[in-house]
């Protein structure tokens, strides 16, 4: 079908030019002869002038002082009329063949985007330098290989469809202008063709782009650089990066697993290795936004797979001998492992048990469960199973609630693979429990909600002892809000697997569930931060303790007071438990990790892989002690990565109450 004049008229054509004066007023010319009638000129510094040749020849011309193709394009677009739904952009040099138009406006039914191909013709391959020639095929291959479309030419003259180009929202304001719009449009889906067209030497003025070397490469420059940011904000959504990322962490894995002896520093820097190659795959998965429940798992459960014959840390062999000698009878929290009342009963690996003088620490429903697998089986790969299935649970858990990509902070991350798979340490089991407990007070609970949430943090306190602060603000917090019988329930429900599990450990004169007297209790020392420094100005501090006790506990109630959230309380004292403990082990930062899911805490990031730097400590015994260098690549990026954190949530706290904190109200509130 013929066109008429009024097919044209939702047609804006934009020109940019500089220093064209000899050609911009033909090219304005053969835009009318084809029945265009809304012209914008856009100068963009010129001096010679090219402004007034384009105003007498009847087009809009507008002023762009501020260099860069892409700077000009966009100011054409400023306040377009409000019947434009098609722009046309071309050249002011007089090289685009503005005869082949008809066939662009024909398209229009049928495409959202319409290229000029100069490389489809022989006149159009004749003009090409070989040096725009080679550009072209280097940036659409590049476009090729990662976004899967084959342009064929990047040239200057195309129509595309207003509302396509609003979904673009071009960024460049270089030369970087026409690949991004290619790029773009091939990631929104967009229909595209590209027809090929004649091309012309220039008709005037100076290159601005092929003319020189340097023009050249300068535009090369922007080119590349254009597609490169484009393709790292693709990163995250791309098959590839997480290929990359699986990759690395997978072959940390299988590279880490033969590792499991500290104590030889050759074995140690083998260790180190897979570390490092895990903590990079670990970090590529930092951008992810989505990905899919079978890839999250997939590589989740594989990553645990691989580092479960790993050599386990020494603690396992107390989890067993603990466990050995209740099913003999004997009770853990009494007797050390070398006492000698239980000489008769040692194994072959007794002497692999830590801390030989020193009597069970862990808690009463630890040591049920110790019991109960030991009854089973007196085997390290039940154990370390158990400490396995615990964890995958965690991440189930946050999983569910959180999605996938979130959930990649827990379920890839190289401290929580190490410690459960490979280094068969029982936290896990307390974590579960007290992110159960975090989850059911999240979805805004009702009393029995609020009971509930009591006594998942009782089995986590039950469990290990550093959770008990968080059953101390569940009760305050009902007691803030003056639910007094409420509040007495939290609390005896908080307390009920405490007693239950510490009976038989217990008698009417004695419940040595802590040994304060041991040497290890009082005045152990281990890769600690803020005691450290106390210690360099008031050396008694190494003699006890029990000192830090003290500001930990001003800072709790400070916490509680301040926080009407659980996630927040718990961010918080993780934060300053391992600050200021005397005692801090590689394990201790998992505590931390669930809780950072929602707010992607960067201090939990960073800790995940600058804390692989304790284990520098087994290799030094009996010196256990890290260097000031050591202590501070250790802590530093833990430390400054979750202040930023803070600062960025509370400057942002309006944008994301609800989404990264939730609120524990009574049923009334």
């Amino acid at each position: 079908m013929p066109l008429t004049p009024l097919d044209l008229d939702n047609i804006l054509a934009i020109v940019p030019v500089l220093d064209e004066a000899e050609t911009i007023a033909e090219v304005v010319r053969r835009l009318q002869d084809r029945g265009l009638k809304h012209i914008r000129v856009v100068d963009n510094g010129s001096t010679d002038d090219s402004p007034q040749q384009a105003a007498i020849a009847g087009a809009e011309v507008l002023d762009e002082p501020e260099g860069g193709y892409g700077q000009a394009c966009w100011r054409g677009l400023q306040a377009m009329p409000a019947e434009i739904e098609w722009i046309l952009f071309c050249d002011g040099d007089g090289s685009d063949d503005l005869s082949q138009l008809p066939q662009f406006f024909e398209h229009r039914d049928r495409h959202d985007l319409i290229l000029g191909d100069r490389t489809a013709t022989a006149q159009g391959r004749a003009v090409l330098t070989p040096v725009q020639q080679f550009g072209n095929r280097l940036a659409t291959q590049l476009i090729q290989w990662g976004w899967g479309h084959s342009y064929r030419d990047l040239g200057p003259l195309r129509l595309i469809r207003r509302s396509a180009l609003e979904q673009i929202a071009m960024q460049d304001r270089a030369f970087g202008w026409t690949v991004e719009m290619q790029v773009r449009a091939v990631e929104l889906g967009l229909r595209i063709c590209e027809l090929p067209v004649a091309y012309s030497p220039r008709q005037g003025g100076q290159s601005k782009i092929s003319g020189t070397l340097i023009g050249s490469f300068k535009a090369g420059r922007f080119i590349l650089g254009t597609l490169a940011q484009l393709y790292g904000r693709r990163l995250p959504q791309f098959p590839y990066w997480l290929w990359l990322s699986t990759l690395f962490l997978v072959l940390g894995c299988i590279l880490m697993q033969p590792y499991g002896n500290f104590r030889e520093v050759a074995t140690l820097h083998r260790f180190w290795i897979g570390a490092g190659v895990m903590g990079l795959g670990y970090m590529l998965s930092w951008p992810v936004k989505h990905l899919s429940a079978g890839w999250f798992w997939g590589v989740a459960l594989l990553a645990r797979l691989l580092l479960f014959p790993m050599v386990p840390g020494d603690d396992l062999w107390r989890y067993l001998w603990e466990g050995h000698i209740q099913n003999l009878g004997f009770n853990p929290f009494q007797l050390a492992p070398n006492a000698p009342e239980l000489e008769a009963f040692r194994t072959v690996w007794w002497p692999q048990i830590n801390h030989l003088d020193v009597s069970a620490i862990y808690p009463p429903l630890t040591q049920f469960g110790f019991r109960w697998l030991a009854a089973l089986s007196l085997n390290a790969s039940l154990f370390k199973a158990a400490f396995v299935l615990a964890d995958v649970g965690v991440c189930w858990l946050l999983w569910r609630r959180f999605g996938a990509a979130k959930s990649l902070l827990y379920g890839w991350n190289p401290i929580i693979l190490y410690s459960f798979a490979g280094g068969a340490h029982y936290d896990s089991w307390f974590i579960l429990p007290l992110v159960a407990a975090w989850l059911v007070a999240d979805r805004n609970p009702r009393a029995l909600d609020w009971l509930w949430s009591a006594v998942l943090v009782g089995v986590s306190v039950a469990i290990k002892w550093m959770s008990l602060p968080m059953l101390g603000f569940l009760i305050w917090r009902s007691l803030w809000e003056r639910k007094l019988w409420q509040t007495v329930c939290i609390g005896l429900a908080g307390l009920l697997p405490m007693a239950l599990f510490a009976l038989p450990f217990c008698s009417v004169n004695s419940c040595p569930l802590v040994p304060t007297g041991s040497v290890f209790v009082s005045y152990g020392r281990s890769a600690e931060f803020i005691p450290h420094f106390v210690a360099q100005v008031w050396p008694y501090s190494l003699k006890a303790n029990w000192i830090f006790g003290v500001p930990l506990a001003f800072y709790v109630i400070w916490l509680g007071l301040r926080s009407k959230r659980f996630l927040s309380f718990a961010e918080g004292y993780w934060f300053g438990l391992l600050l200021l403990t005397p005692i801090v082990h590689f394990w201790y930062f998992t505590w931390m990790i669930p809780f950072a899911v929602p707010s992607q805490n960067w201090g939990a990031r960073w800790a995940s892989l600058s804390a692989f730097i304790y284990f520098a400590l087994p290799s030094r015994l009996p010196d256990w002690r890290l260097t000031e260098p050591e202590r501070l690549l250790l802590w530093l990026p833990f430390v400054l990565g979750w202040l930023w954190s803070a600062w960025k949530t509370s400057r942002d706290r309006p944008k994301i109450l609800g989404a990264n904190e939730f609120e524990l109200r009574s049923p009334s509130s």
